[in-house]
């Protein structure tokens, strides 16, 4: 195993990349900064422009805060899903829980607008819908994991959830009046900006007792690289280990879709792109490096999601695709043997 300071340099470049593109996503947007200026509101030394203090404090802030905390938490779901089924094209939505939430959603937004009940639409209504759908496919996960052995049979399950889930939600969008169809698929389109600092306790308590977790796992996960008979034979606690992994994915995954919608790509694409700098297998080494290196990713994306200079703003879901896919097929090319560190 690796040691993690033969990749200083590479830690360099991501924590310099982070604080820049933090500060960037501060001073940029429909409204320009000066960065001075926007350090000085940071140290707490205020600006002679008290709208820019608004701006930055109330309406960015948090959004970058937010843009953080999915960024680390969707990226680590991600390595943990592909290492736990050893599979490349594993994300954190291959277990359904994702889609849990996304029913949950739909449930309340398309059903009320069916049954012509309208107070169904508020946020805390959603987030409670979102909340109670991830939940809901955790828990069955979670029995079905104690039944099974093969981790294989458990992703082909959770894919099978995730089609039942999608497959209920086209009904409830067939039959959905046009205005709550609309307001459903603008959720689904992803957004950093939900999160106000009344929501920001709940929302990165969740990530961090998921990412907690996900790092309490580090050791059965360089095992579970091995197979899992090997790594029972190593001594590791196979359902122990799967059951801690599953909860981890689930907070992060469950309660950042609950708060910003189903976000795309990050998961998938940031462990190969850190394995890339970060030749090695050891988790003790990638889970932070692929935290921080989806903090960098979501970063920039949201910045260019804001369109600096412009009144408008790009759904955060669109760049992450647009910017992220050929990242990802340039990977897979430029590593035909990705598949092999699984």
């Amino acid at each position: 195993m690796s040691n993690p300071i033969t990749y200083f340099k590479y830690w360099i470049l991501l924590v310099a990349g982070v604080l820049l593109f933090f500060i960037l996503d501060l001073s940029l947007g429909s409204v320009s900064i000066p960065l001075p200026e926007t350090i000085s509101i940071l140290l707490g030394n205020g600006s002679e422009n008290e709208s820019w203090e608004q701006i930055i404090l109330l309406l960015r802030l948090p959004r970058v805060l937010t843009a953080i905390g999915v960024g680390a938490g969707l990226a680590v779901s991600g390595l943990l899903m592909q290492t736990m089924f050893r599979n490349p094209l594993a994300g954190p939505f291959v277990l359904g829980i994702s889609s849990g939430a996304s029913l949950g959603v739909a449930l309340v937004v398309l059903l009320g607008s069916i049954i012509s009940v309208s107070i169904l639409g508020s946020k805390i209504s959603i987030l409670l819908a979102a909340g109670l759908g991830a939940a809901s496919i955790l828990i069955v996960i979670i029995l079905i994991s104690q039944r099974i052995s093969d981790s294989a049979t458990l992703l082909i399950i959770g894919l099978m959830f995730g089609s039942i889930s999608g497959a209920v939600v086209s009904v409830l969008q067939y039959y959905s009046q046009a205005e709550s169809l609309q307001s459903y698929m603008v959720w689904t389109f992803g957004n950093l900006g939900n999160v106000r600092w009344s929501d920001m306790p709940v929302f990165i308590g969740v990530t961090l007792v998921g990412l907690m977790l996900a790092f309490s796992v580090h050791k059965p996960l360089n095992s579970f690289m091995l197979g899992e008979r090997q790594a029972e034979s190593l001594g590791v606690n196979i359902k122990k280990s799967r059951i801690i992994i599953l909860i981890a994915t689930s907070l992060l995954a469950g309660g950042i879709t609950a708060y910003c919608g189903p976000i795309a790509f990050i998961g998938l694409a940031v462990p190969h792109l850190t394995r890339v700098f970060f030749s090695t297998s050891n988790h003790k080494v990638l889970l932070p490096a692929v935290a921080v290196s989806g903090i960098l990713l979501m970063l920039i994306c949201d910045l260019i999601a804001q369109l600096p200079g412009s009144d408008h703003v790009l759904p955060i879901n669109a760049v992450t695709a647009i910017f992220g896919g050929p990242v990802v097929i340039w990977v897979i090319l430029r590593k035909r043997n990705v598949g092999r560190s699984f």
